[in-house]
């Protein structure tokens, strides 16, 4: 089969999560295409550099400075529905010049196709492809003093990815075992009648196959003390960075922060303690986030899983207060500390910082 692998420019999580779906589908003999824009195309390229790529419609958006970002969103809609019908008209274009099988498709919201039987399809303008849309945000989440527009956002959402043929969620069905708690599953509409198929596809994780742990930290050469894993849109990236830098410049801990930037040459920068680095290979990662004594990420649901794949979320921790009013959880894992920052006016990541704090208590 050809396949369309194209994930959603939001950060790197999307990118990352489809790094190991790549890779399953190369094992099983696929042709697979990249799809995307921006640094998360650029992520996927270097992991996988000798395949196809196609650019499609590219979404530049950013966060305000301060800790809501209700009104950004919303300025945001006009620029998220013009960005969806180009990437539709890039898809029906590229399906005119090739045939491709499967589209797979991150959160890129106008990578459907028209339904099967229309005229459309009758005099060929289509080719027989299957489109399947990825999220784990099937309830998506709003901040207090919204919430009561959840069951509608949730409609509004449902009408997006009913357009496809399948849904695959990357969780486990099983809310015992499942890592997104309610946001990978349906709250507010019934599962009866739904035109598309959804799938529960297990975690993904770039780190999936890595070394053991044990293989891991023995095998780093340059150990530090604290790594810092940023991500996430700007400002608040940015913003984060500061926030780290102030608080370790006086410290005598050796400080690692991986800043994020996939489109920066990987030239290492050394201030006193800190070392920054644009990006890291996976191998590179894992070596330092399995050999440091306290690791600093967001709580985005990329690094949750990531996190799972290396056997750090499974040990005891708290979070102050037991409320995340403010941005900061933090927990012990192994013989380590793990700590989980929100972003700010981002309710499913502070959901999932408490989901994972009160799920490890039990």
């Amino acid at each position: 089969m050809k396949i369309l692998v194209a994930p959603l420019n939001w950060g790197l999580g999307h990118a990352s999560r489809c790094v190991p779906l790549v890779r399953r589908f190369m094992q099983e003999g696929h042709e697979v295409i990249l799809g995307g824009d921006g640094e998360s195309l650029i992520l996927l390229r270097k992991h996988f550099p000798k395949l196809r790529y196609t650019y499609l419609a590219p979404l530049n958006l950013r966060y305000s400075n301060g800790k809501r970002q209700v009104f950004a969103m919303v300025r945001a809609i006009p620029k998220l529905f013009t960005w969806a019908l180009k990437d539709h008209w890039i898809l029906k274009n590229l399906l005119k010049e090739e045939h491709i099988d499967l589209v797979v498709s991150d959160n890129r919201f106008g990578l459907y196709l028209t339904a099967k039987n229309t005229a459309a399809q009758k005099n060929g303008l289509f080719h027989d492809t299957e489109t399947v849309y990825m999220t784990h945000q099937l309830h998506i989440m709003l901040p207090k003093g919204w919430r009561w527009l959840e069951t509608l956002v949730a409609r509004m959402h449902a009408r997006i990815y009913t357009r496809f043929n399948k849904v695959w969620v990357p969780d486990y069905e099983d809310r015992k075992k499942c890592l997104a708690g309610d946001l990978s599953h349906l709250t507010h509409l019934p599962l009866r009648n739904m035109p598309c198929t959804i799938e529960y596809i297990g975690p993904l994780s770039r780190f999936e196959k890595m070394l053991s742990k044990q293989n891991i930290a023995t095998n780093t050469s340059e150990k530090y003390e604290v790594v810092v894993v940023l991500s996430g849109l700007e400002p608040q990236r940015t913003l984060l960075e500061k926030e780290i830098v102030a608080r370790f410049s006086d410290s005598k801990q050796r400080v690692l922060i991986v800043q994020g930037l996939m489109n920066r040459p990987n030239t290492r920068i050394k201030r006193a303690n800190l070392t920054f680095v644009p990006h890291m290979s996976d191998s590179e990662l894992v070596s330092a986030l399995m050999a440091a004594k306290h690791i600093i990420a967001r709580s985005g649901y990329s690094t949750i899983m990531d996190l799972h794949a290396l056997g750090l979320l499974n040990s005891q921790f708290s979070i102050p207060n037991s409320q995340l009013s403010i941005p900061n959880s933090q927990f012990s894992i192994l013989n380590s500390q793990l700590e989980l920052i929100p972003t700010p006016g981002q309710p499913e990541q502070e959901y999932l910082a408490h989901f994972h704090a009160l799920k490890t208590e039990k």
